[in-house]
């Protein structure tokens, strides 16, 4: 049996401020870098072996994917399906913003030039099914970003549109999911 499991990138300077990263390309901070090699630690510590990374394109989540990859000597590749949703006009606004707080409830809208989370959640849904239909006796260790992360425990656990909207993991968070 395969399994699917899911690390938020490293620390980024926008987490630092506070900011809605989105599909911004923001870069880790010295303490993300730490995060991230820590974390291949963690895995190999506990005897956590898998067939390929994926990671999203943005240097966060593909630095992370570095590291952790150079930790464990798991292959990793690049999946674009695992961009962050881009969040539109909110992108680096404060991520506790009530506007956006009441914004991420609304699953059709787009945030004026953003990205639905309907969107969002068919192009990892997507992702997923192709992952268990093809593969489903092999092992990923997906990179991504907080966004990513709520579609992705959307997939496996029933959810209601609060604990969707409220759904977070903290940076280089090591979640595990069965195929």
């Amino acid at each position: 049996m395969g399994y699917v499991y899911f690390v938020r990138h490293g620390q980024s300077d926008w987490n630092v401020e506070n900011k809605i990263c989105g599909a911004t390309d923001i870069p880790l901070t010295e303490l993300g870098h730490q995060q991230a090699i820590e974390t291949g630690k963690q895995l190999i510590e506990q005897g956590i072996q898998a067939d390929e990374i994926l990671y999203s394109p943005l240097l966060r989540a593909a630095e992370t994917a570095r590291h952790i990859s150079e930790m464990t000597g798991i292959p990793a590749r690049v999946e674009e399906r695992l961009r962050e949703q881009n969040f539109g006009k909110y992108e680096g606004t404060a991520r506790d913003g009530a506007e956006f707080k009441e914004a991420k409830k609304q699953f059709v809208c787009r945030y004026e030039g953003g990205e639905s989370m309907l969107h969002l959640a068919q192009r990892i849904y997507n992702l997923l099914d192709e992952i268990k239909s093809e593969s489903s006796e092999k092992t990923y260790i997906l990179v991504a970003h907080n966004g990513i992360a709520r579609v992705i425990q959307s997939y496996f656990y029933e959810m209601t549109n609060e604990e969707y909207a409220a759904f977070g993991v903290p940076n280089c968070t090591i979640m595990r999911y069965e195929l």
